[in-house]
């Protein structure tokens, strides 16, 4: 792999430990309140949990392809640095959310803003990628 692509490879693994981790947090939390699986429903803290579970992998469905889309087609550096955002983003977003529902917004905003420039990114290499040839 060329070495230019280090730095995305580093942020995907991250993003992917971020969500493993939201994962076995809505495991423990199942333990902790008594919520069987496969019940969505249970006290607050656990329903806190699976919502930080469930908006992380519905982000990382956008966020993992328009990364790789700005890294390989416009600047990877760029792009691996937007994505240290989005992962630090997503875990303030974890650990608000699961304080309290009122302070996940911080989080989701910086996320949200990094996953919308990379696809600006995404969009303009596609773009010069196409009209290049």
């Amino acid at each position: 792999m060329p070495s230019a692509l280090g730095l995305p490879a580093l942020v995907t693994v991250l993003a992917l430990l971020t969500y493993q981790a939201t994962v076995l947090n809505v495991g423990r939390a199942r333990a902790l309140h008594g919520v069987p699986a496969p019940a969505t429903t249970g006290p607050e803290p656990f329903e806190r949990a699976l919502r930080v579970q469930l908006n992380t992998l519905e982000q990382v469905v956008f966020f993992l392809p328009t990364f790789w889309l700005a890294s390989l087609l416009d600047n990877a550096g760029v792009a691996a640095a937007l994505g240290f955002i989005w992962v630090g983003a997503r875990i303030a977003y974890a650990v608000g959310y699961l304080q309290e529902a009122k302070k996940r917004g911080p989080g989701f905003g910086i996320a949200f803003l990094a996953s919308a420039v990379l696809l600006v990114m995404a969009l303009v290499g596609t773009v010069r990628t196409l009209t290049a040839g």
